[in-house]
């Protein structure tokens, strides 16, 4: 095998795609576990804009195993270890390591056990929502965690901005650029200071540091966020700031280098300090992206393990 892909997201699938185009062959693994599952629509992907993430999944896995290169695998990794079968290891990571890749099987798939010249990590990552009894419920239709991906569709709406990272300011600036109707939901968290707090109050947009019980609502959508006090303040939608985190413990005998906010070191193109081991969408710095950029990402890390497979002069 000349390339594993873990992860069928945009990333995964448009390195897929190249690389087989490439006369590559390449195995994509994919658990069917995507962040962004709850999401009615996707936006800013050109040609695309407004199509189900799911249907976009679908109709990149068809274009990708139309290629004779191509194979897909629904399964869980669970290791990727430079093989034994291969040489020495010390030997291998001095010039160009082959890996094992082994997989359980899922829903009826296949298990895996192949060894490809490189890998390429797009598995996206794994979300903690805000701890509210109801967020489930309306995440992915009144509240999202992409701006970019969904402001417009929240053009000036009464909006909440719920978390508890550092960013919120930053994040009420941002949305401030689709409704003025904004409030900042701290959740009784100090992430907000006094003076940024002025600077947003100053543009309209006021924060709320009490306690947060839940998010209320029906069948048309979010209607509130009600406060442990009881106190229920109207909005009709919003963004959240979720916490997210890479999953390599499949990969911790590479020890691939990470960041101090958990993504992978990678350069631009995807290397990382691991050779023949790559990176590209959600796990790379700076954390979740638009699925075209994304996309972008995994066409460029394509091109890049393609030549690193031809090997030098």
């Amino acid at each position: 095998m000349d390339c594993v892909i873990i992860g069928a997201g945009p990333a995964g699938m448009s390195a897929g795609l190249n690389l087989v185009r490439a006369r590559r062959k390449v195995l994509l693994i994919d658990s069917n576990r995507p962040r962004h599952s709850a999401t009615l629509k996707s936006h800013g992907f050109l040609t695309r804009d407004g199509v189900s993430p799911l249907e976009l999944r679908k109709t990149g896995r068809a274009e990708f195993e139309a290629y004779p290169m191509a194979s897909f695998q629904q399964a869980l990794v669970t290791s990727v270890s430079v093989s034994d079968a291969a040489g020495p290891p010390a030997e291998q990571l001095r010039d160009r390591p082959e890996y094992r890749v082994q997989a359980t099987a899922i829903r009826g798939g296949g298990s895996v056990d192949v060894t490809a010249s490189a890998v390429l990590i797009a598995s996206g990552l794994s979300e903690t929502l805000p701890a509210l009894p109801s967020v489930r419920a309306y995440y992915g239709s009144s509240l999202h965690s992409c701006v970019e991906c969904d402001g417009f569709e929240k053009s000036d709406e009464p909006l909440a901005l719920i978390g508890e990272s550092d960013d919120l300011a930053e994040r009420a600036l941002l949305i401030s650029q689709w409704s003025s109707d904004l409030i900042v939901f701290t959740n009784g968290v100090g992430t907000v200071s006094e003076a940024d707090e002025a600077a947003l109050a100053a543009r309209g947009i006021r924060v709320e540091r009490r306690a947060i019980a839940d998010v209320v609502g029906d069948r048309e959508g979010l209607t509130g966020v009600q406060l442990v006090d009881g106190e229920v303040i109207p909005r009709t939608g919003g963004f959240i700031r979720p916490l997210w985190e890479t999953k390599l413990e499949y990969a911790s005998s590479l020890e691939i280098p990470e960041t101090a906010d958990g993504w992978i070191e990678a350069d631009a193109d995807g290397r990382t300090a691991v050779a023949g081991i790559y990176a590209a969408g959600d796990v790379v710095p700076p954390g979740p992206h638009q699925l075209i950029v994304a996309a972008g990402e995994g066409a460029r890390a394509a091109a890049v393990i393609n030549r690193y497979l031809i090997g030098s002069l």
